[in-house]
């Protein structure tokens, strides 16, 4: 129990499974037979938090219109960029975190303090956050608690 956070990348692929030489007009998942004709996204998760309290402030803050209602958002390249520029700037200047990117308390959502862990935090999203920058996918956020 506790926050898990995602992000996710979407990219919509219509029928087009249905349009190679194969004729392969299904796949299987697990026993279940499922048709291609009806498959219209792939959705894979390209980033992952465990109890990173202050990447969700700021997903709440900043995509989620202060929301904080367990929903899947929509973040543009913009806000990718910008939370990058900032995990960046606290990484390179400490000082500047409870200013910046302040801790967020909530049931069961990790520690508030301002140490290494927390900025184990910030490099874990740098991590995650360039190798979507400067590119045309659509991601989301999501959380759980």
């Amino acid at each position: 129990m506790g926050l898990d956070q995602y992000l996710s990348k979407k990219i919509y692929i219509g029928n087009t499974l249905t349009k190679d030489d194969s004729n392969n007009k299904t796949f299987t998942l697990g026993n279940q037979e499922y048709p291609t004709e009806n498959l219209d996204y792939l959705i894979y998760e390209v980033g992952y938090w465990r109890k990173a309290n202050q990447i969700h402030k700021w997903f709440v803050d900043n995509i989620q219109e202060g929301n904080d209602d367990c929903k899947e958002y929509y973040v543009s390249e913009e806000k990718i960029k910008e939370l990058h520029d900032l995990c960046t700037e606290i990484i390179n200047d400490p000082k500047k975190a409870e200013e910046l990117l302040p801790s967020h308390p909530g049931f069961f959502f990790g520690s508030y303090e301002y140490d290494e862990y927390y900025i184990k935090d910030l490099q874990h999203t740098i991590e995650i956050l360039e190798p979507l920058l400067n590119s045309d996918d659509s991601i989301y956020y999501s959380s759980s608690w």
